[in-house]
C-alpha cells in the first residue's frame, strides 16, 4: 500500500517511518509537517493509507479528513485517546494509535487497513465556492453544501490552490480562488486589500501603516488597494 505521514512533530514522522519500513506491504512515498501540504499533494497523487495526527497547528486532522473529497484509509496517530469516538464517526478511519505505538499495534493496524477493500476509484477534489442566497455563502466541502452567514465573514485568504474564509464561529478551507470569492461577496461590505486578503471592512479593529487589524489578525494592506480603503472609512 502507498502511503503518506501527515505530523507536525518530525520526531513523530521518523517513528512512524521505522514502523512502515518495517512492514514490506507499505510503500511511503511522501511526509508532511501540516495538513496543507497533503491536501496539495493529493490534489495530483494518490495513495492508499494515510497516516494522520490529530493536534496540529491551525488545521487538526478531523479539519484535514472534513476537506478532502472521497478520503483513503486513514490510520489517526495521536498522543490523545479522548477523541476515539469521534473518530469512528469517519467511514475512511480504520484505527485510533496512542503514542507510544507498539510494533505489535502498529502491524494490527495495518491488517485491518488490508482487510478493507480499497473504494471506487477517487475524484479530483471539488471542495468549491458554489453560490449565495442573500445574506448566505453557500460552499461545497466534501460533496456537502454548507451555508455561511456573509456578515459573519471577516476574513478571505488565498493559500495556493485553496482559500480560507474566517468566520465568527469556525474556518472554512475551500478549493477555489480569490477572485471566485470576490465576485460573490457584496462590495458594500467586502474589499480586497492584498493579492492575498479580502476583509470585512467592518471588522476592522485598527489600521497602523499598511496593515490591518482584524481579530488577532494583522493583515496587510498594498499600497495600490490602501486609498480605496481610506475611502470606505468613515474618517473624523
Amino acid at each position: 500500500m502507498n502511503c503518506i505521514i501527515i505530523d507536525d512533530e518530525a520526531t513523530a514522522r521518523a517513528i512512524i517511518g521505522q514502523l512502515c519500513n518495517n512492514v514490506p506491504s507499505l510503500n511511503v512515498l511522501e511526509e508532511f509537517p501540516n495538513a496543507m501540504q497533503a491536501i496539495k499533494y493529493l490534489n495530483s497523487n494518490e495513495v492508499d493509507l494515510i497516516f494522520l495526527d490529530i493536534h496540529m497547528p491551525d488545521f487538526t486532522g478531523f479539519d484535514f479528513i472534513d476537506t478532502i473529497k472521497n478520503p483513503p484509509k486513514t490510520i489517526l496517530t495521536t498522543s490523545d485517546p479522548k477523541f476515539a469516538i469521534q473518530a469512528f464517526g469517519y467511514d475512511c478511519i480504520v484505527d485510533y494509535l496512542v503514542k507510544p505505538i507498539t510494533p505489535e499495534r502498529f502491524q494490527k493496524a495495518i491488517d485491518k487497513a488490508l482487510a478493507i477493500k480499497p473504494t471506487v476509484a477517487k475524484e479530483k477534489q471539488s471542495n468549491q465556492v458554489e453560490t449565495t442566497s442573500g445574506n448566505d455563502l453557500y460552499v461545497n466541502i466534501d460533496r456537502r453544501l454548507i451555508k455561511i452567514d456573509i456578515p459573519s465573514i471577516y476574513l478571505v485568504e488565498a493559500k495556493g490552490d485553496y482559500i480560507q474564509v474566517k468566520t465568527e464561529d469556525k474556518n472554512y478551507t475551500v478549493h477555489s480562488t480569490l477572485k471566485k470569492i470576490e465576485e460573490k461577496l457584496p462590495k458594500s461590505l467586502f474589499l480586497k486589500i492584498h493579492r492575498s486578503y479580502i476583509i470585512n471592512v467592518d471588522k476592522i479593529i485598527d489600521i497602523e501603516d499598511n496593515s490591518v487589524l482584524i481579530k488577532k489578525d494583522v493583515i496587510p494592506v498594498s499600497r495600490s488597494n490602501r486609498p480605496e480603503l481610506m475611502k470606505r472609512l468613515n474618517l473624523l
